[in-house]
């Protein structure tokens, strides 16, 4: 396979992106911590592919990114006012919410788990596409083990021949993964402190 590179402020950049996902391809894309690697949310052979490209362990789980908070409700049953409270406060940006899987969502993306991470990314080129596409499975575009992208000549360097193409938005800004919060208990539980920190989420607002 030879992996297409693409700037991203091309005109029908997103339009020929979008035709790749449609025919189950697996693009990469900036957001606003690292590039991803991505295929459509409920693309069962799309996500398949995800895990070989990367070499990921099928008992990991695979985030959904979004464009709108409005679409949660598709991706999990009755957002709680907690998630909602999160989501209103540091969305789009570098927060992934862990809750409870819809039951239409495709179990491969948590197989061994009913949750899924759920993130809008405060990242231009990533909005336009996710909403074009709709939701996303997205992962890190880098092979498992190694290290996190942050161009797209990084993403290459790991991937090329293995994608179908890489959307060249320039270097990401944050280069840290998000943070990651598990709100399927009582209690908030951070399992990856990236730029929010645990004290930011607690504060809650008037």
């Amino acid at each position: 396979m030879q992996t297409k590179v693409l700037s991203a402020y091309t005109p029908n950049a997103i339009s020929h992106t979008i035709d790749v996902l449609a025919n189950g391809g697996v693009v990469a894309f900036p957001t606003d911590t690292v590039y991803g690697l991505g295929a459509l949310a409920f693309d069962v052979d799309g996500i398949d592919r995800l895990y070989f490209i990367k070499g990921r362990d099928q008992a990991k789980s695979i985030a959904v990114l979004l464009s709108k908070i409005e679409e949660l409700e598709r991706l999990t049953p009755e957002p709680s006012e907690e998630i909602l409270r999160l989501a209103n406060r540091f969305w789009p940006g570098p927060l992934t919410m862990v809750v409870e899987r819809s039951p239409d969502m495709p179990e491969s993306l948590s197989s061994s788990t009913t949750t899924i991470g759920l993130r809008i990314p405060d990242h231009p080129v990533a909005l336009d596409l996710l909403n074009a596409s709709g939701p996303m499975a997205v992962t890190s575009a880098n092979l498992s083990g190694e290290d996190n992208a942050s161009t797209a000549e990084e993403v290459l360097k790991q991937l090329d021949g293995r994608i179908h193409l890489v959307l060249d938005g320039g270097r990401t800004p944050g280069g840290v993964p998000s943070t990651v919060v598990d709100l399927t208990t009582s209690e908030l539980k951070v399992l990856r402190e990236g730029p929010i920190k645990e004290k930011d989420m607690q504060l809650r607002t008037a």
